[in-house]
């Protein structure tokens, strides 16, 4: 089976703080064939990313597929409050990466 990489597939992938306690991550897409083919994959859900960023899935607060905008969205809980001692990223901007590789069916 062939695939291809997420980042070759989205426009942008990233991550940012959603409040004090939540990190917010936005797969978008500019072709709307893209987000079809990575949506329907079902390699980006909730389970699979509470297994990629080794959480519980109660830690996922949301996941959204938004088809109007070609993306896919979903929220962690934080285990600290940004800024907390310990919390090493304040502003939840480093947290993308594992999502870069994942490997879409194509």
């Amino acid at each position: 089976m062939r695939t291809k990489k997420l980042y070759e597939l989205a426009k942008t992938i990233r991550s940012k703080n959603a409040g004090v306690d939540r990190i917010t991550f936005d797969i978008i897409f500019k072709e709307e064939a893209n987000y079809v083919l990575v949506k329907q994959s079902r390699v980006l859900t909730v389970e699979s990313m509470a297994a990629l960023y080794n959480v519980s899935k109660s830690r996922i607060c949301d996941f959204v597929e938004f088809d109007p905008g070609f993306a896919i969205k979903f929220t962690i809980q934080r285990k600290r409050a940004s800024g907390s001692p310990g919390e090493g990223d304040i502003f939840g901007c480093q947290q993308y990466p594992p999502l870069l590789d994942l490997e879409i069916p194509i």
